[in-house]
């Protein structure tokens, strides 16, 4: 699968608990600019927040405000007010029910000191530590305390709504949720805290906002990769390629993800991307190739072994036997597709092939072998990997997308455990129970090449023409 364009919520996942973007996020993200991935953020914060972002780590756009408004370092590219009778009403309906409610301007959000104190940086660090058992006892307290100094003026929320708003912000517990969605059957609400809900129109998202930004710049929806932790997310990680739930994420969320990674505190972002090979951890002692494939078989070994062999070295004759093993079980797959399902051509075939290395047997052993074992072994897999390669060309078919993919079946094979396992003999790395229905690249590889098909028509129309 190849992935164009990669989105981060921010509240727990593109920022830690300190409210800081980690180091290794901030390398991961140039390192996907440099190969041309684009880079953004979907968020419910509003456009005023995310600016400094964008200009900071030189990021390509922002979807903002669940969806309402998109825009990038230097224009905006799509703006959705919410209807003033819907912002009366709510205001309102907030009044008489005593709520804060802040309206979401371009500039950012205004209205409540509650909600203005619970999205500061000072009001998420305890939010992520209050139990969520807590959260209406700290939520009333917190409400009683703010208003004894001064209550939340309705007058002044009419002012502000004068301006174009494109989301509102309510405090309201989960369990107020479905009362307020049948009041205001016209809106879509959202939870990013849960002290509060988000209220955006019915059609918005921010999965609908990435979608747009596609339009515009030329990726799928299939070719995006998304990262979050709260509820707000679970649409947006459902509807692209690969989502990825934080390990600090809600257990709803971590449920659908294609990935969980590590928490917001411990390199979750750096640690997916990684997964998926996107990018390439620097281990200190450890070389890395121009060769961008073989770097992300290294990532594989590491990930499923532990380590990786950073000294050349020739295979003994059983690990060599095994790894052989490997390779021909790949060249029956070969033959037998070529086969088309006829058996006894496909016997012939393999008839065909026992006769090809009786005959192999036969050259090497009467050749003058003055190599050292290591160069030979290098020099029969490197004439295997260019062979490999003509087939490709003799194919008519691009490989590294179709890599990629089975690449990203192959990080799939760590077990519930977090670990690898492997077949005590030759240690093959063992595929768990989920494997097939979960990373399976097949229906990947078929979408892959029949897009490859269709760009070569393309091509042979234009041709004709």
């Amino acid at each position: 699968m190849t992935i164009k364009a990669v989105f981060f919520d921010i509240d727990g996942t593109l920022l830690n608990d300190r409210k800081n973007v980690q180091k290794t996020t901030q390398k991961a993200i140039q390192s996907l600019k440099k190969q041309g991935i684009m880079v953004g953020l979907a968020t419910g914060r509003g456009p005023g927040f995310v600016q400094p972002f964008l200009e900071n780590f030189g990021l390509d756009f922002a979807v903002t405000y669940n969806g309402q408004y998109i825009l990038t370092r230097d224009k905006i590219l799509y703006q959705n007010q919410l209807p003033k009778s819907l912002i009366y009403r709510v205001i309102r309906f907030a009044s008489d029910k005593k709520k804060e409610v802040s309206l979401g301007t371009a500039s950012g959000l205004a209205g409540s000191r509650i909600i203005d104190m619970g999205t500061s940086q000072f009001g998420q660090v305890v939010s992520s530590i209050v139990p969520k058992s807590m959260v209406r006892t700290v939520e009333g307290s917190f409400k009683n305390l703010i208003r004894r100094v001064k209550p939340q003026s309705f007058d002044n929320l009419v002012t502000i709504m004068r301006e174009p708003i494109y989301q509102i912000v309510m405090v309201a517990s989960a369990e107020e949720t479905a009362a307020i969605k049948e009041k205001f059957p016209h809106v879509k609400i959202t939870r990013s805290s849960p002290y509060s809900i988000d209220l955006i129109s019915v059609d918005q998202s921010k999965i609908k906002g990435i979608e747009r930004l596609g339009e515009m710049y030329g990726f799928e929806l299939s070719e995006v990769m998304a990262f979050g932790d709260s509820d707000n997310d679970i649409e947006m990680l459902n509807g692209v390629g690969i989502g990825v739930a934080m390990g600090n994420a809600d257990d709803l969320l971590k449920a659908d993800a294609s990935f969980v990674t590590s928490s917001n505190n411990n390199g979750g972002i750096s640690k997916a991307l990684a997964h998926y090979g996107l990018i390439h951890f620097d281990i200190e002692k450890s070389f890395k190739s121009r060769d961008e494939n073989f770097n992300k078989v290294k990532d594989f070994h590491r990930v499923m072994d532990g380590d990786t062999i950073e000294t050349p070295r020739g295979y003994a004759l059983k690990d060599a036997s095994h790894r052989a093993d490997f390779k021909i079980e790949e060249l029956v797959e070969f033959i037998h597709a070529a086969s088309q399902g006829d058996k006894n051509k496909f016997t012939q075939a393999l008839m065909d092939m026992h006769s090809a290395i009786d005959k192999a047997a036969i050259k090497v052993q009467d050749k003058d072998n003055t190599d050292s074992p290591l160069v030979a072994q290098v020099d029969a897999l490197t004439d295997l990997l260019y062979f490999t390669y003509g087939s490709f060309v003799l194919m008519g078919v691009d490989p590294q997308p179709i890599f990629e993919t089975v690449h990203e079946s192959n990080m799939g094979k760590l077990f519930p455990d977090g670990k690898a396992h492997f077949d005590p003999v030759t240690h093959k790395v063992l595929k768990p129970d989920n494997w097939e229905k979960q990373y399976a690249p097949e229906k990947a590889i078929k979408k892959e090449l029949d897009k490859q098909l269709q760009k070569s028509l393309q091509r042979l129309e234009k041709e004709k023409a």
